[in-house]
């Protein structure tokens, strides 16, 4: 429970202060030198002004707002007819009644330093016709100082009133600075967070497990994880996230990040045995009775992959989302086959994918980050990813444009390249690079193997009958428009609306997200180019 929430508790149930500590009903007008009732006495014994105390420590702490410094110096005035003023650790005057003497602070310039820097709690000293009473606030210093200023000494129950307001505005100034300090650790927590996931996806086991600094999350130790994507509202993902770390900053044995690219998306990484379980457990059981539980909800999950393939875990989780949304239950798993850059013959296409990304050699390892990038998500995306303006993300893929003479609004360069870059990120083999290799084949020809064949006729396989050519001629006439659905709906004479409604049948056919001309729109192409050139 956040200490705001357990200070205001405590003063909501604390009642008014026992006999021996009330303040007697009558007081001394420092103004007038009478003696009279204090001021708006409720009750005989002045509880009633310690009651209001109370009440407003609770209220400020309730609502996470700043200290109202000015309105408690207020109230107390009224009770105790002097005037006074805060001034923080530096001097500064933060909040003043109407009359304060302006000079004040100046004049006793000295004794605030004293009291601000520890060496003294509290000072009376007369400045001209003033009688000013300081007390210093809380124990950290620099401390700001609490200054009541009359022109007569102030009665012993007026005195401990002062007192008990200053005890009032150092609590809620700490339950301030508590808050501050929980909202700052739950920020590094997900900043964290997000640094891990982002380096599983860069297939860097090692350097995610350094980066931990001997906290090391159970997840790391885990062999297989599986991605859990879900969809909720962007509200929801700070309150579930913080709702279910523990102290370490982490969620048990999984991982909950906040996607800096979809605000609806909250991205969870689970350990394969507790997400394949009969009866899912601990993390994986928790986000699927949330999507029983919100009809809003909805979550895609990926098949077991080690640690080091978390993108490709992504990637999975990611298409079954778009599927999820389609379902009844809103829960899908991934269903799809083997990727392509895992079937093609290993050395020739390795060939081809250097030959084809070696004018990028020579640039900065970020280019290749925000190329990689820039090819499943969009360029603010990629931005707010990388912690970069968009602008730079737009020069860094002008430069790959150029080097590689390519345009990367066109989705059949973007599927090459996301192709050549799939490649060459599999785990290195002994057999990659042997003394002689041949010259580097064409795209064509590795893509009219056997293995190529195999895998684009299973892809497109749930296509072919006759009730879905349709479906088939939309996507052939949506890669031709660049996934534009508006160029596509005036090519075959069709409403834009029924050109997203066969890309989705095509999307939960395929096992394939579309609508965001990224990960599965590389595969459309591919397919389709195999399709269109095997017997």
């Amino acid at each position: 429970m956040p200490a705001s929430s357990v200070i205001a508790a405590a003063a909501a149930s604390a009642g008014p202060l026992p006999p021996d500590r009330r303040m007697p009903p009558m007081s001394v007008n420092v103004l007038s030198g009478t003696t009279v009732p204090m001021h708006a006495p409720h009750s005989p014994d002045g509880s009633d002004q310690l009651d209001e105390l109370l009440r407003r420590l609770r209220t400020h702490a309730l609502r996470d707002a700043e200290p109202d410094a000015r309105g408690l110096i207020g109230w107390l005035r009224r009770q105790i007819d002097a005037d006074i003023a805060v001034v923080d650790g530096h001097a500064r005057t933060q909040a003043a009644t109407p009359g304060f003497p302006p000079d004040t602070v100046t004049a006793l310039r000295p004794v605030l330093a004293q009291l601000t820097s520890g060496r003294l709690r509290a000072a009376t000293r007369q400045v001209g016709a003033w009688q000013v009473r300081c007390e210093a606030l809380g124990r950290h210093v620099p401390r700001p100082v609490l200054m009541v200023a009359a022109p007569s000494p102030l009665t012993r129950e007026a005195g401990e009133l002062v007192s008990h307001t200053g005890t009032v505005l150092e609590v809620l100034h700490r339950l301030k600075r508590v808050d501050d300090l929980t909202d700052r650790y739950r920020r590094m927590a997900e900043r964290y967070r997000l640094a891990v996931f982002m380096t599983l996806m860069a297939g860097d086991l090692a350097t995610a497990r350094r980066a931990t600094v001997g906290s090391v999350p159970p997840l790391l130790e885990a062999e297989h994880l599986c991605v859990h994507l879900l969809r909720c509202e962007p509200r929801d993902r700070s309150l579930l996230a913080e709702a279910h770390q523990d102290g370490s900053g982490y969620h048990g044995r999984g991982l909950m990040v906040l996607c800096p690219v979809y605000d609806e998306h909250l991205i969870c990484l689970v350990p394969a045995d507790e997400a394949q379980a009969a009866e899912p457990c601990g993390l994986a059981g928790l986000l699927r009775s949330l999507v029983r539980d919100n009809p809003h909800y909805a979550l895609g999950i990926s098949a077991p992959h080690p640690p080091e393939a978390t993108a490709e875990a992504y990637e999975q989780a990611y298409h079954a989302l778009a599927i999820a949304q389609q379902k009844r239950d809103r829960i899908a798993a991934y269903q799809g086959d083997a990727p392509l850059a895992g079937l093609l013959p290993r050395r020739p296409a390795l060939r081809w994918a250097r030959t084809l990304l070696r004018p990028l050699s020579p640039m900065p390892r970020l280019t290749f980050e925000v190329t990689r990038l820039a090819l499943s998500f969009p360029r603010s995306g990629v931005a707010r990813l990388l912690g970069i303006s968009r602008n730079t993300v737009t020069a860094h893929l002008r430069r790959v444009e150029e080097a590689l003479g390519v345009d990367l609004r066109r989705v059949r360069h973007r599927a090459d390249i996301a192709l050549a870059m799939a490649i060459s990120s599999l785990p290195d083999s002994a057999e990659d690079a042997p003394a002689g290799d041949p010259p580097a084949p064409t795209l064509e020809g590795l893509l009219s193997t056997d293995a190529a064949v195999t895998w684009a006729r299973a892809f497109l396989r749930s296509l072919q009958d006759e009730e879905h050519r349709p479906v088939l001629a939309t996507l052939r006439a949506w890669v031709e428009a660049d996934a534009d659905a508006q160029r596509t709906a005036r090519a075959l004479g069709i409403s834009r609306t029924t050109v997203r409604s066969r890309l989705r049948t095509a999307e939960r056919l395929l096992n394939r997200d579309l609508l965001t001309a990224g990960f599965g729109t590389h595969d459309v192409v591919h397919a389709l180019r195999v399709a269109d050139c095997a017997p």
